[in-house]
């Protein structure tokens, strides 16, 4: 275990708390007031059975991490309320529970390259890549002469994902989007 202040946990971490089971971070802010002291409040899911806990840590806090080895995997296909991933390098498959992917299941495209955290032989969080690129199958019409100005427009995806876009992206068009907060970052360029 390695022992981390509570300023540095970052989202992803995997965290042995006091009550000696694991817990993923699922975010941590740091708040430095102007008088007082520095907090970082830490939003967690238990992995054992997927309670969220939310706790406030002075940011010289110390919290112990668990070791756990990150390791390059290949999402296949869903199965029933899991997912399947195959190991990059040994070719085994590893079944991933809907619950632990969360709402980044949308996300999930066949073949992606995704990294599972691993503890004992057992996953217990994944990450997926930062962006993905997936079409527009419905949005409001191109209005002729609009440019990218500050208004945005919804738009569906082709997983099913609703995000905001600029007003000259029309049906059809690929588009680069942010996996963690599900926000437009440019066209895709293929």
């Amino acid at each position: 275990m390695a022992v981390e202040i509570a300023a540095d946990i970052r989202r992803g971490n995997i965290i042995e708390y006091t009550d000696g089971q694991l817990y993923v971070v699922l975010k941590a802010e740091s708040f430095r007031p102007g008088k007082g002291t520095p907090t970082t409040t830490i939003e967690m899911r238990r992995i054992s059975d997927g309670i969220k806990v939310v706790n406030t840590f002075k940011t010289s806090d110390k919290l112990e991490k668990a070791f756990v080895e990150e390791v390059e995997h290949t999402y296949l296909y869903p199965e029933g309320d899991n997912y399947v991933f195959m190991n990059s390098s040994n070719y085994e498959q590893v079944v991933v529970p809907g619950a632990m992917v969360g709402d980044s299941a949308a996300y999930l495209q066949e073949n992606m390259a995704v990294s599972l955290q691993m503890f004992n032989g057992e996953a217990v969080s994944i990450t997926l890549p930062q962006r993905i690129t997936a079409e527009i199958v419905e949005t409001e019409p191109v209005v002729k002469g609009q440019t990218a100005s500050g208004s945005y427009k919804p738009a569906i995806l082709d997983n099913g994902i609703r995000i905001m876009v600029p007003p000259h992206v029309g049906v059809g068009t690929r588009v680069v989007v942010n996996t963690e907060d599900g926000s437009y970052l440019e066209r895709a360029k293929d």
